[in-house]
């Protein structure tokens, strides 16, 4: 898995599956604010902020608990 310290390439990350509109004036919103947050939460650490996806724990979703069985 590849590092990213980029907030571009973070965004483009987590946007792939939901396969968006790359077009579309919410996409474009939804990219503005994300780069915002990223670049301020870096700027806040001093240093840019790698992301390593691979170590991401894994989420378990428990549909019965939320009634989506």
């Amino acid at each position: 898995m590849n590092t990213y310290t980029r907030p571009d390439a973070i965004i483009d990350f987590c946007l792939a599956p939901l396969q968006l509109n790359p077009m579309s004036e919410s996409t474009h919103e939804t990219r503005r604010r994300l780069e915002h947050v990223i670049r301020t939460f870096q700027l806040k650490a001093a240093q840019p902020v790698a992301v390593d996806f691979s170590q991401m724990p894994t989420l378990v979703i428990n549909e019965a608990a939320h009634g989506y069985e």
